[in-house]
């Protein structure tokens, strides 16, 4: 009773938490210029706070203490096991999940200069995940359905950029997109065509599962492999920052300011593409982080890459570990975390766009 008490009183902390998030970035439009600059310290020591809060709730509630204890291997066995094995693994992957996500959209936008795009335009998610429905379909081991999953983005993406090529249109970002439509349809009909073929009781309901997103598989290694690739992705990114702000200029004044266009659309394609098809690979396909959080960090930061990719990035990852506590926490069963960030992501969306629709009339 004392724990389920402990518990609930952690919920009630975990939802209050929402409220105050939410009504920041309410208000954040309003505030002042010079409150502005602390946003992204405060979210960082938030996400540090929310962090620490999902590694004591779950099944077997831990107090913050306990769980503190359990990651640096002193407490009890069995709360050692929850906090080392399960617990810290998805915390972790949450954070980078979300990051990495969050930060392959912003890169998108900006690159096709258009607030409506996500990180699977150009086809990443639907490759991902008709590499990994591929490999539950073959009976594939764990690992194997990932590297399936990681390929398939791969491949997707390069056969959209090889087909941009090979039409001829002076829209070169037009036909990018189109392209990318095209074949993220054609790989959505191959996965359902699979999940029609698939074994009802045993391979259906893992590659359901799967395409909807979850993080419960999570384990270190899984983390100690997509940690270097989403570090150095978003390092890269970072550091070509100012050059990227001139793309969201047309190409040709783009040129005259000496800044090549083409292999930097190429390098930003293939970072945000690497990215994303490393975390789908690792946790299914979690829809709206990508289109949702950079719209969020530029009411907060405004449009310049230099602060609205780490805003982004850290608003990322405190989103969907929000969402993942909340999915693992708030029942005795499960919801995949594509529902919830749908649930969530599409209200917020469009209060943005009522809210944007308000300030133009």
């Amino acid at each position: 009773e004392k724990r389920h008490t402990a518990d609930a009183s952690k919920l009630r902390l975990a939802r209050q938490a929402w409220g105050i998030l939410g009504l920041y970035f309410t208000a954040a439009p309003h505030m002042p210029r010079a409150v502005l600059p602390y946003s992204l310290p405060l979210l960082l020591i938030v996400l540090i706070g929310i962090a620490a809060l999902s590694l004591t709730l779950g099944a077997y509630p831990l107090s913050i203490p306990e769980s503190l204890r359990a990651l640096w291997g002193t407490g009890e066995p069995i709360a050692v096991q929850v906090v080392q094995d399960i617990r810290l693994p998805r915390t972790l992957g949450a954070i980078l999940v979300g990051a990495a996500l969050a930060a392959a959209g912003t890169a998108y936008q900006l690159l096709f200069r258009n607030p409506l795009v996500s990180p699977d335009i150009l086809g990443v998610s639907s490759g991902a995940g008709l590499g990994a429905v591929l490999g539950l379909f073959l009976g594939l081991p764990s690992l194997g359905v990932q590297s399936l999953a990681f390929a398939g983005g791969i491949a997707a993406v390069a056969l959209v950029i090889a087909l941009g090529k090979a039409i001829q249109h002076a829209d070169r970002t037009l036909v990018l997109v189109l392209t990318g439509v095209v074949l993220g349809a054609l790989a959505g009909a191959i996965t359902s065509l699979l999940k029609i073929l698939a074994d009802p009781y045993d391979q259906l309901p893992a590659i359901t599962f799967w395409l909807l997103g979850s993080l419960s598989g999570m384990h270190m290694a899984q983390v100690g492999v997509v940690a270097p690739v989403v570090l150095v992705a978003c390092s890269v990114l970072y550091l070509l920052r100012w050059r990227l702000n001139v793309l969201s200029l047309p190409e040709a004044e783009a040129n005259t300011l000496g800044v090549p266009v083409k292999p930097l659309r190429i390098a930003v394609i293939a970072l945000a593409t690497i990215m994303t098809s490393a975390v789908v690979a690792v946790a299914g396909v979690i829809g709206w982080i990508g289109l949702l959080i950079p719209h969020a960090a530029r009411l907060l930061v405004g449009p310049s890459l230099a602060r609205l990719l780490p805003m982004s990035i850290v608003m990322g990852a405190l989103f969907l570990l929000l969402v993942d506590t909340a999915s693992r926490s708030a029942g005795d069963l499960e919801i995949p975390l594509g529902i919830l960030t749908a649930l969530v992501g599409a209200p917020f969306f469009l209060g943005l766009l009522l809210r944007r629709a308000g300030a133009s009339s």
